[in-house]
């Protein structure tokens, strides 16, 4: 028989039992149902980034897509806990086996240890290999042995083997059968070669609207420019006197050049070339529709005008005479030069360290600023 207290005990038991059960049952519930909320809410704002990715792509215009390589491994990483199948749901921008390829190369990075360092005679300095090209290239006579006297002037030593070691490495062929290159050539004759050429200026007068022709004449070594004439009429004439004015031995702007190269422009006529082989300057006419056989001279052209001509409007042949005098002072010693390391043709110019001033010429449209 069971004892009226152990009665009781077993029936409170049974009884808070009944109520428990409801109360896991209620709590299992809200757990399912808050997970669901959670898994819609996710699902959702999966679904609005894959449109989103959709509409960037079309934005895109069918162009492909340029990742950095920071972009790739922040995909790599976290694509390989989503699985390929899953990726294949959710991925947009790229396909899952790029993203899992991108993921297999960052882990192959991660276990690329660096070469182990190599033995032996330590390799020549970068500085000093820089210097065997750079004088081999600027100097096609020189052989090993002139390169290592000039490297050991400058307080580096090489040995014969390894200057050409390193010119073989660079293509650079030994000394007698190293080409001399166009640069060093036209440098080494720039000193007697000129260039010639005309430009057009619209001035008004009392005709009208007249073209004038200007004639200069270009030094190829210095990139000095004289001014040799300016006329309507370039007549046959007119070009006889500009080519005696050239030539004069006394301050002829060609008293030194032995080239001076032409275009095939009809005003450069027999009388003209004729007085300038006379005395000694041969004219060299270049090639048909090349103007690149003149480009010094041609460069000249553009500078003047978009500096100068084209920003005035010209009412008589003085005020155009008294543009080019102040252009042609001004090219020569106010105009630094990119052709000649920036600096002025005629080497002057003040290089003090006080207040900076401004030379104007033409009431402002040139100017030059230098310091005291």
């Amino acid at each position: 028989e069971r004892s009226p207290d152990k009665g009781l005990t077993t029936g409170a038991s049974s009884a808070q039992n009944q109520r428990t059960m409801p109360d896991s049952i209620h709590l299992k519930l809200l757990l399912v149902t808050f997970a669901g909320w959670v898994h819609r809410q996710r699902t959702e704002a999966i679904d609005y980034l894959r449109e989103e990715n959709r509409i960037l792509k079309e934005q895109l215009g069918g162009k492909r897509l340029r990742l950095t390589d920071d972009q790739r491994r922040r995909l790599a990483a976290k694509s390989k806990v989503l699985g390929r199948r899953l990726l294949g749901k959710i991925a947009t921008i790229v396909t899952p086996d790029t993203i899992l390829r991108w993921h297999r190369q960052l882990i192959a990075a991660k276990w690329t240890y660096p070469a182990t360092k190599r033995t032996g005679r330590p390799g020549i300095m970068k500085e000093i290999r820089r210097l065997i090209v750079r004088m081999a290239e600027e100097n096609p006579s020189w052989g090993y042995c002139r390169i290592q006297d000039a490297l050991e002037d400058l307080g580096h030593r090489a040995a014969r083997s390894t200057i050409a070691k390193t010119l073989k490495e660079h293509g650079i062929k030994p000394a007698p059968d190293r080409p001399t290159t166009w640069r060093t050539f036209l440098k080494s004759h720039a000193d007697v070669i000129g260039a010639a050429d005309f430009f057009t200026t619209e001035v008004w007068t009392a005709r009208g609207l007249v073209t004038y022709y200007t004639l200069f004449v270009i030094d190829i070594a210095t990139r000095a420019v004289h001014i040799a004439g300016t006329t309507p009429n370039p007549d046959a004439s007119f070009m006889a006197q500009i080519a005696r004015n050239l030539v004069d031995g006394v301050d002829g702007f060609l008293r030194s050049k032995r080239f001076l190269i032409l275009d095939r422009d009809s005003k450069f006529g027999e009388q003209f070339k004729d007085t300038l082989r006379s005395a000694g300057v041969d004219p060299v006419i270049i090639s048909h529709m090349a103007p690149n056989m003149n480009s010094i001279a041609e460069r000249f052209v553009p500078s003047i005008k978009s500096e100068c001509l084209d920003r005035m409007i010209f009412v008589g042949e003085r005020s155009l005479l008294r543009a080019l005098r102040a252009f042609e002072v001004h090219y020569l010693g106010e105009r630094p030069h990119q052709g000649l390391g920036n600096e002025l043709i005629d080497g002057s110019g003040p290089r003090g360290d006080g207040e900076i001033l401004a030379r104007e010429r033409l009431g402002g449209l040139l100017k030059y600023y230098h310091r005291v």
